[in-house]
């Protein structure tokens, strides 16, 4: 496996603007916060990859940013990475149609170890890596986000706020990977507006500095 030093890459975390944890994710959130269409692309517990594929029509792609060795660092990344036994690998990518609309941005912590067991593929998504190879997975949601992120909406070419999640796959029991997503606005489109302003309704909102998992 070819990797990157931690050093010399980071990855992309939403400033947020209102954070939720797992009794959101559970309890999902009132339409007049969210749109329906919305929460059962974040708060749902199926592939976004499938679901990207059959709001657009297209195939979903993989264009890979980096994979990078980060050994025992916790990289900043949910606190759910200390289930993760190091040393362990940073994964970042974007999701696109075939045509070459970029759909969402990725970041994945994986095992060392195994990393190459589970992506022998690294073109293909995580979830066309897994069932092709028939793995049986649970997807644990642990926290969903909106946010900002000049270089992720300058990205997407949509300078709008953004909703993000993060989760861990589970496999036989053990964490497998944790997955932390940001979906783009484009993605309106398809779903509909996300309903409110965050701005109009702040009282609804928790404003936060910065992502309450970031790992010091």
């Amino acid at each position: 496996m070819t990797t990157t030093s931690i050093r010399s890459t980071t990855w992309h975390c939403l400033i947020p603007l209102w954070q939720g944890g797992e009794e959101t994710v559970k309890q999902g959130l009132p339409h007049t916060q969210l749109a329906p269409t919305w929460q059962m692309l974040l708060l749902g517990d199926g592939s976004p990859t499938r679901h990207l594929q059959l709001l657009t029509g297209e195939r979903t792609e993989v264009d890979l940013i980096e994979m990078s060795d980060i050994a025992m660092d916790s990289d900043g990344a949910p606190e759910a990475i200390q289930l993760l036994p190091g040393p362990r690998v940073r994964r970042q990518v974007w999701l696109r149609t075939a045509s070459g609309q970029r759909l969402a941005y990725a970041t994945s912590w994986w095992k060392a170890k195994q990393v190459d067991e589970y992506l022998q593929n690294r073109s293909l998504p995580i979830w066309a890596s897994l069932s092709r190879q028939r793995t049986e997975l649970y997807r644990e949601i642990r926290g969903i986000h909106y946010g900002k992120s000049a270089f992720l909406e300058s990205a997407f070419g949509q300078p709008s706020g953004l909703w993000g999640r993060y989760y861990l796959f589970w496999h036989q029991g053990q964490p497998l990977t944790l997955i932390y997503e940001v979906f783009s606005p484009y993605l309106r489109k398809y779903l509909g507006p996300e309903v409110i302003s965050i701005e109009e309704h702040s009282a609804s909102f928790q404003r936060t500095d910065e992502p309450q998992f970031l790992q010091r």
